[in-house]
């Protein structure tokens, strides 16, 4: 991954690296308060450079990054994880909190008739409730 600058816009750089699907997207949640660079709030227009430290908060997540590169293309998702690094505890605590979710979806799951009730099984429920 070359840099071939030495700075560019955060909305920007968010958008390439793939955080947010389009720039607009990224601009609305950094002046929301959900991205943060050095502990502090910015502004979408704000250049960044190489060692900047990014906080983002996304749909409950929250990701603690260091930019390692700077690109104002969008390329692949291979690409665009070299252009940052993420913390270990970052990393952790999103994936722990993966696996909570699944383990709540899997625990309150209830797949029950995922139709509506043909002739032959209405008339079984009938039979049920008169049974009572």
């Amino acid at each position: 991954m070359s840099t071939e600058v030495d700075s560019v816009r955060l909305d920007k750089w968010l958008w390439a690296a793939r955080f947010y699907k389009t720039r607009k997207l990224a601009a609305d949640a950094i002046s929301g308060g959900k991205v943060h660079v050095n502990g502090q709030r910015t502004k979408p227009g704000k250049d960044i450079k190489i060692g900047a430290e990014i906080t983002i908060n996304k749909n409950g997540y929250a990701w603690d990054i260091t930019i390692t590169a700077i690109t104002g293309q969008r390329r692949s998702a291979k690409d665009a994880v070299l252009l940052y690094q993420e913390t270990p505890e970052s990393h952790a605590q999103r994936q722990q909190k993966i696996q909570m979710e699944r383990d709540q979806k899997e625990l309150f799951n209830f797949t029950g008739i995922d139709h509506k009730p043909n002739k032959k099984e209405r008339r079984l429920i009938h039979r049920f409730k008169q049974s009572e």
